[in-house]
């Protein structure tokens, strides 16, 4: 593996990297590491690098993205979408640090801090003109309970502050455990003392703090901004604070970043501002450049997704729960693809046993269901085709999906993966054994097998002779047999009665197309086909 690194971390973030076998680290700048990309693995950026589609499009071996913090303006997401290119980032780590400055900044506007270090420092010893306010007894509005928010809510309730929060994706008992208010926009603006602004930056949050809700306010409310400086519309704020209505805006973050010279907004005193440094602290950045490395990690090694921005998003433990599955079901998909005749139509994903449960698959299969598409789009796709573009080219190519749960009797937890093709339907099943990938079935025949490796499968009538045949063939060949698996269904007199028998053979090299034509020579043998995993 080779991972490039776009511009320096902490070096506790190198040496987790470093740590892997076999990795080659490459640490570079935001000026020179894109002649580094064309055969990288891995890419992990920041917010000065620009990662562009052409970039992306050089980068053929590149899988990962990753980048500290939050937003990703500066990669071209649609574009590492197509090439199959997770996006990742570290959305968490640095909150502690976020939630400390937010209430930092709180307490320098509740006491004038700053301008009573500035009027000392001009030789003044003169408390006159500082009166301050405590926050014991303040109404505190957050709006956001993500990681942030919450470690803000955790320290502002030691400062026994009265907390209203609005979140339109938290529930009550999660606001409960929290010991918040959740309450509407319009009360929130009306009740709070201190407003502070912990949202993602979207179309509907956009300008949110704008004339209309500045004017829903009580007199006198401070704001606090440490998320993103387009959350505020920074002409209302200005005419917010002149009108009396703010009594004070401490802000971190800026529309535009860094501000225009003379920007009217920071020349006023009732505004603090610190150049986008809440997150900045030595804790945070060792933190988030651990913890980001090791995301990558896990990525690369084990297909596990944390914090992943062009996929459906989960909860860690889910992608933990779901990744022996999500390996299985793209096996199961290469497998279906290469012994299934035709050209495919349709893909159904039935779900058994606890994957049927409402508590896991129903809301995150669609790893499961990507890969299973991966698997079935890589027999015949020279693109790199895997759970992040999967569902865009099976739209490309019209070929449909749907997905299905059923709880059996069996104590098995399954995935069965039914591909129809212009020339049928072909079912196969697999389930975790041990922890590895197995197959459990085809068309019905249960036969058990590796999904690792070279492998040759074989249709037949389930008469003598077959396995000394495949013997005879393989032998002759050098081609060694490392292991064997065979099922058959009853036998049937009925006229053009497909095979009753399978053979699935996992071989030491790989089988080519002289060798399944020589197994065909065998009347008994109606099918013969290799199976190449990624």
């Amino acid at each position: 593996m080779k991972i490039v690194i776009a511009e320096s971390i902490h070096p506790a973030g190198v040496e987790v990297l470093k740590n892997q076998p076999g990795w080659e680290i490459v640490v570079s700048s935001p000026a020179e590491y894109e002649r580094h990309l064309e055969d990288a693995d891995a890419l992990l950026a920041s917010h000065t690098a620009k990662v562009t589609a052409a970039q992306i499009d050089g980068a053929k071996k590149l899988k990962v993205i990753a980048f500290p913090g939050v937003g990703a303006d500066f990669v071209d997401l649609d574009a590492a979408t197509a090439a199959g290119v997770l996006v990742m980032n570290s959305p968490g780590e640095s909150a502690v640090a976020v939630a400390e400055h937010t209430l930092g900044l709180m307490l320098a506007m509740a006491r004038s801090i700053p301008q009573a270090i500035a009027s000392t420092r001009r030789g003044k010893w003169d408390g006159e003109g500082f009166l301050g306010t405590e926050l014991r007894g303040k109404t505190l509005g957050v709006l956001g309970l993500g990681s942030i928010g919450r470690e803000v809510v955790r320290r502002a309730r030691a400062f026994e502050m009265k907390i209203l929060a609005n979140d339109p994706f938290v529930n009550p008992e999660t606001a409960a455990d929290l010991r918040v208010t959740l309450t509407t926009l319009d009360e929130l603006y009306a009740k709070s003392d201190y407003i502070t602004l912990h949202v993602a930056l979207t179309t509907q949050t956009m300008g949110m703090l704008d004339d209309a809700a500045f004017a829903k306010m009580k007199p006198g409310v401070r704001v606090v901004n440490c998320a993103r400086g387009e959350l505020i519309d920074v002409e209302a704020l200005r005419h917010a604070i002149n009108s009396g209505k703010v009594a004070g805006a401490a802000l971190d973050v800026l529309q535009t970043e860094p501000p225009d010279a003379g920007e009217p907004l920071l020349k006023m005193d009732q505004v603090l501002a610190t150049p986008h440094i809440s997150a900045s602290t030595g804790e945070a950045h060792e933190l988030i450049s651990v913890r980001l490395a090791e995301h990558l990690v896990e990525y690369l090694e084990h297909g596990i997704a944390i914090n992943a921005l062009n996929v459906p998003a989960m909860s860690e433990e889910a992608n933990r729960a779901i990744a022996p599955h999500v390996a299985l079901a793209e096996k199961l998909g290469t497998f279906a693809a290469h012994v299934a005749p035709g050209n495919p139509k349709q893909v159904r994903i039935v779900y058994h046993g606890n994957l049927s449960s409402p508590d896991l698959t129903p809301r995150n299969s669609h790893m499961i269901r990507n890969a299973a598409l991966a698997g079935v789009l890589s027999r015949s796709s020279a693109r790199k085709i895997n759970v992040v573009n999967a569902l865009k080219f099976a739209g490309l190519r019209g070929i449909g999906f749907s997905e299905g749960f059923e709880r059996p009797t069996g104590h098995l937890d399954t995935i069965r993966i039914e591909l129809e093709t212009d020339k049928g339907v072909t079912t196969v099943e697999g389930a975790i054994v041990l922890e590895r990938p197995r197959l459990w079935a085809v068309d019905g025949i249960r036969c058990e097998a590796s999904l690792e490796g070279h492998l040759v499968v074989v249709r037949n009538d389930d008469v003598p002779g077959v396995l000394g045949h495949l013997g005879a063939v393989t032998g002759r060949h050098h081609i060694n047999i490392s292991s064997l698996a065979m099922g058959h269904l009853p036998q049937t007199d009925k006229a053009g009665a497909p095979p009753n028998g399978i053979l699935v053979v996992e071989t030491d090299q790989p089988v080519g197309e002289g060798v399944l034509a020589e197994l065909l020579e065998n009347k008994a043998i109606r099918v013969a086909k290799w199976v190449e995993f990624r």
